[in-house]
């Protein structure tokens, strides 16, 4: 179980002009606050979808997560672990994939995989047992050898995600994993979020594609302007947004928290 209570993030804004106004709530007394109250849990074997408008904030709610940054104020505790009081080992325990797949361009994707499994203290036989494991669930077999630069975009997505999780975490959070990549590509990667349920890790991952939530999603946490706008089951948020349209309620939750 990973438990998040109130978390708080802000960032320091450049010193602006008097006649300045600011456009979005978040930006107020010289700072922006991303990350104003959010909290959401996700239990073992539950996938979680993290939703939300652009520039919401749950880019900034993920990497508080992964502990890459700092809370302001807030709390996050797996398995009753506090995360927050000793992030390098939390980060023992958290398969994270950023935004950006973060890869060494002139090593091929085998070598990507395993330079990170060596950073997390692996064996040589339990890496190489892992790195094939991840080739077939993945499929990367084709492009294992090939370096990360001449990749497409799929088989960067593919690597990076295979990086994140090669040293098998107990949580998993992944930053919308499937943007850009073609059909083929991001059936591939959500059949691989749904094996984690089998696992008994928790799952977390951002996307704006509603059909990757009703498809894989236990739990929903929508963030709006760096809130909770709802946490609950889809269920639950189709009856509060009042559709039984995913997208419609979606859209009507957003609406209700203005």
């Amino acid at each position: 179980m990973i438990e998040v209570r109130s978390l708080a993030k802000r960032f320091r804004l450049p010193a602006r002009g008097k006649t300045s106004t600011a456009l979005d709530p978040r930006d107020h007394d010289g700072w922006f606050h991303a990350v104003r109250d959010v909290s959401f849990r996700c239990a073992p074997g539950e996938v979680l979808g993290l939703l939300g408008p652009n520039g919401a904030g749950k880019t900034t709610t993920l990497r508080l997560l992964s502990t890459a940054l700092k809370p302001d104020s807030g709390s996050i505790h797996a398995n009753g672990i506090d995360l927050l009081a000793n992030p390098l080992a939390a980060r023992q325990h958290i398969g994270f994939l950023s935004g950006s797949t973060g890869l060494y361009g002139r090593l091929t994707a085998r070598e990507n995989i395993e330079y990170f499994g060596r950073l997390h203290g692996m064996s040589p036989a339990h890496l190489k047992r892992r790195c094939d494991e991840l080739f077939e669930l993945l499929q990367m077999h084709e492009f294992g050898n090939k370096r990360a630069d001449a990749l497409s975009t799929g088989m960067k997505q593919k690597c990076a995600i295979a990086r994140a999780v090669v040293h098998e975490p107990h949580i998993v959070i992944l930053d919308e994993p499937t943007t850009g990549l073609d059909v083929m590509s991001a059936k591939i990667l959500l059949d691989f979020i749904a094996s984690y349920k089998a696992l008994r890790v928790p799952l977390i991952f951002s996307t704006h594609h509603l059909h990757e939530v009703e498809k894989l999603c236990d739990r929903v946490c929508i963030i709006n302007h760096g809130k909770t706008a709802f946490h609950g089951s889809i269920n639950e948020l189709r009856h509060l947004g009042g559709s039984a349209d995913l997208y419609d309620a979606f859209v009507g939750v957003i609406h209700q928290g203005g």
